[in-house]
């Protein structure tokens, strides 16, 4: 099974690039998500939904999820239909794999409010006909930053909030004491980009989350609930909650206190261990008493 790096990747490259063409210009989970639940990110259980769509749903709202974030592999319509009858909400959704603007209409269809970049980078190296990894550096963040903008400005007028979502890269050092990340903080407009910060991949990047959080209040919506085993494994292998690096209880204290609106969780293959269903009930019953 492909990591979600590799299968962002791949929708960025065959799918719809962005559509913008630049034609157009102590407490600690509970108060995070308030009334708001836990969610997941969906691509975590695709092999399982591809199977049963409806029936991997009704399984992770029995665990105790109460929303999702969206890729589409299918339909937004047929998701919003299975949504409603596993009793799911969905307020946020990725849309590298649709396009931007496919991703809109997507987003209104499954009346979601976030409309959310996983690899920004990576689309924008394939809309400019580069090859290879994008680069991370200095002015390839402002770059990066400016694009952003547009992306929240369009987003804006669609009645949308835009994210930005991390990998490890963004922590790449570009001179001056600043990573990345930094500048890509600094030289948003914070009423059109905010930002979903991708726990796991922050600590791959040689980052704490936590710092991110308390630096950046109301800047960060979104987040990701993601860990890696222990090891130096090149390739990522995911950990369920509390079987690998991170310890939440302050990275959610932190996230309480920045003003986070969703939490979803996502872990990252192969999943030998366990199916992703099963780690997705060992990553709830992690969370939940945090809540």
């Amino acid at each position: 099974m492909m990591n979600r790096r590799q299968f962002l990747t791949r929708s960025a490259l065959c799918g719809t690039v962005l559509g913008l063409g630049l034609a157009g210009p102590g407490k600690l989970l509970a108060a995070a998500a308030k009334g708001k639940g836990l969610g997941i990110q969906l691509y975590m259980v695709l092999d399982a939904y591809k199977t049963d769509p409806v029936g991997t749903l009704k399984t992770l709202k029995s665990i105790g999820y109460t929303e999702i974030e969206a890729i589409i592999t299918t339909t937004a319509g047929t998701l919003r239909d299975q949504l409603k009858e596993a009793g799911l909400a969905c307020p946020s959704l990725h849309f590298d794999s649709l396009g931007f603007e496919a991703g809109i209409e997507a987003a209104h269809t499954l009346g979601a409010k976030y409309i959310v970049s996983s690899m920004l980078p990576s689309i924008m190296q394939k809309e400019a006909n580069k090859a290879g990894d994008p680069g991370y550096s200095l002015d390839d963040a402002k770059r990066t930053a400016e694009y952003a903008n547009r992306l929240g400005e369009k987003a804006s007028k669609a009645g949308l909030q835009y994210a930005y979502h991390n990998h490890h890269a963004e922590f790449t050092d570009v001179g001056g004491g600043q990573v990345f990340y930094d500048i890509l903080l600094k030289e948003t407009d914070k009423h059109l980009v905010q930002f979903e910060l991708d726990c796991g991949w922050v600590s791959a990047g040689g980052k704490n989350p936590a710092d991110y959080f308390k630096a950046n209040p109301g800047r960060i919506p979104l987040m990701h609930a993601k860990d890696f085993l222990r090891g130096d494994q090149k390739d990522y292998p995911g950990a369920e909650l509390g079987r690998g690096k991170l310890d939440y209880k302050p990275i959610m204290a932190a996230a309480d206190s920045s003003g986070l609106k969703h939490c979803f969780v996502e872990q990252e293959g192969p999943f030998a261990r366990m199916s992703s269903l099963d780690a997705a009930r060992v990553d709830f019953d992690y969370l939940r008493p945090l809540r």
